[in-house]
């Protein structure tokens, strides 16, 4: 059995060559036609487009992305294709959790924002969206939900309005899938018309997807002082993203707000998953992130010893300074572990 892998998935060699025979590992970019049409399985990210174009004659019975998104695999030709595939929901719910909880902790550190009783519009209330709701409320604040899909099949108690949040929040954070038709589509959901709602000039965090919030419509916002700051971890036209944007907002981020150990290792666990129910394998093998260089963490606040653990500036500032190196930054991701793997001590 053959099998194509992102070279850039981690944690996987010596489970995946303990399960198969035949592996191939290419750059995602680099995963042609040429190399699928022998092949009985992809385990793919983001950055590798399976249509078509790609997948028409192959012998591919399988795609296993270790990514939570999978706009980038064409879902209606895999069904007339007879291709099964599979993405990995929540896997790195808690490494965005944490990544939005460091520049929260970080807006009232360095902008003065009093997180405590102030108000976080939360659009998207999947697997990430509930961590972050729990983020928000460790710290005291107040939250506004806003998931269309859950509130048309669970019922509109505990849900608001996207004009309420627009209302209502300080600080506004997006973590829905990309969406461009059907009945809740989420392509430029936030764009000129939801930035002439915002009421309260809130911060705009974006890690969901690029396409979600118009760009322009955001410069035009953060010009106009709709908006106050914007922290983006994902952009439109990826890697190829607007410098003046970049250049303008308090933190930017080549698309990592997931790429923590923890929740790598959860993808990797997955996809593999898949692979051994897919083809009747058996599967032993354990996937355990790298321990930390420095577990032991010591901080006079709880707040400081989480961005001692991770601070998103130290992301920012690289891809500020060499934004032409966003794949780069993106696929040589240092080890970032989540709060979990450390030790804090605290003053008595």
């Amino acid at each position: 059995m053959k099998v194509i892998v992102d070279n850039k998935i981690p944690y996987i060699r010596e489970a995946i060559e303990a399960l198969t025979d035949e592996v191939l590992y290419l750059p995602g970019g680099d995963i042609t036609r040429e190399e699928v049409k022998d092949a009985d399985a992809l385990i793919i990210r983001t950055r590798t487009r399976c249509d078509r174009a790609l997948l028409e004659g192959s012998k591919v019975q399988l795609i296993a992305t270790a990514t939570i998104g999978y706009d980038h695999i064409d879902t209606h030709y895999c069904r007339e294709a007879g291709i099964a595939w599979s993405n990995a929901p929540g896997c790195n719910a808690a490494s965005v959790a944490q990544y939005v909880q460091s520049c929260l902790l970080l807006l009232e550190q360095e902008k003065g924002m009093k997180l405590k009783g102030s108000t976080l519009g939360i659009v998207g209330v999947g697997h990430v969206g509930r961590l972050v709701a729990e983020v928000a409320r460790r710290w005291g604040m107040r939250v506004l939900l806003n998931d269309p899909p859950r509130a048309a099949a669970e019922g509109e108690e505990g849900f608001s309005t996207l004009q309420e949040l627009a209302e209502e929040s300080d600080i506004l954070t997006f973590h829905v899938p990309l969406q461009r038709e059907g009945s809740y589509p989420t392509f430029h959901l936030a764009n000129a018309g939801f930035f002439s709602q915002l009421r309260r000039r809130p911060v705009v965090i974006n890690t969901s997807r690029g396409e979600v919030v118009d760009t322009l419509a955001l410069k035009e916002a953060l010009r106009k002082g709709l908006v106050t700051e914007a922290i983006l971890d994902v952009w439109e036209h990826e890697p190829s993203i607007d410098l003046d944007l970049l250049h303008t907002i308090y933190i930017g981020t080549p698309h990592i707000a997931g790429y923590s150990a923890d929740g790598k290792a959860n993808a990797t666990r997955q996809a593999l998953d898949t692979l051994c129910r897919h083809f009747h394998l058996e599967g032993h093998y354990t996937i355990t992130p790298p321990t930390p260089p420095q577990p032991e963490v010591k901080a006079a606040t709880l707040p400081q010893a989480l961005i001692q653990i991770y601070n998103p500036h130290t992301d920012s500032r690289a891809l500020k300074e060499h934004p032409e190196l966003f794949e780069q930054l993106r696929g040589n991701y240092p080890l970032r572990r989540e709060e979990g793997a450390y030790h804090i001590t605290l003053p008595e």
